[in-house]
């Protein structure tokens, strides 16, 4: 299974903020949006991706002061990224190996989505139970 097979279920909304925002304002709308993280924009462009971790990092670094400092001060500059064309089982490897939970997915140059380990999850237990009943069904015609 492909990632852009995965992105079809999804929305197509990718939540985003600006490299000089607070991180104060980045928390109040990952709180708000109920996400784990934002894609960071600069004149239409991703520049860097933040997430729940870079701003835990930041404040066990900082402390309460983080909350004034600019987004692009704790964002990941060069985000682990993978393509559309990727397999399900490649993000599941990356993310896993990068102990990362949320992966940008790119088609050529072009954002075009925001994978969770969720999602990479839910895709791998589907593919496992449609390939258990496929074995099911195969053992249950078994000849004697």
């Amino acid at each position: 299974m492909q990632i852009r097979e995965i992105l079809t279920l999804k929305s197509d909304t990718i939540y985003s903020i600006a490299p000089t925002d607070s991180v104060a304002s980045a928390v109040e709308k990952l709180v708000s949006l109920g996400v784990g993280s934002l894609v960071v924009l600069k004149n239409g462009k991703m520049v860097g991706f933040l997430t729940e971790r870079h701003i835990v990092q930041g404040m066990a670094r900082q402390g309460p002061a983080l909350e004034n400092v600019e987004v692009s001060a704790i964002m990941a500059t060069e985000p682990v990224v993978a393509s559309a064309d990727d397999s399900i089982d490649y993000a599941r490897d990356v993310m896993t190996k990068s102990h990362i939970n949320h992966l940008p997915i790119m088609d050529g140059n072009r954002l075009i989505g925001i994978m969770s380990f969720h999602d990479v999850a839910r895709a791998c237990l589907k593919e496992a139970n449609f390939e258990n009943s496929l074995l099911k069904r195969y053992i249950k015609h078994w000849p004697e």
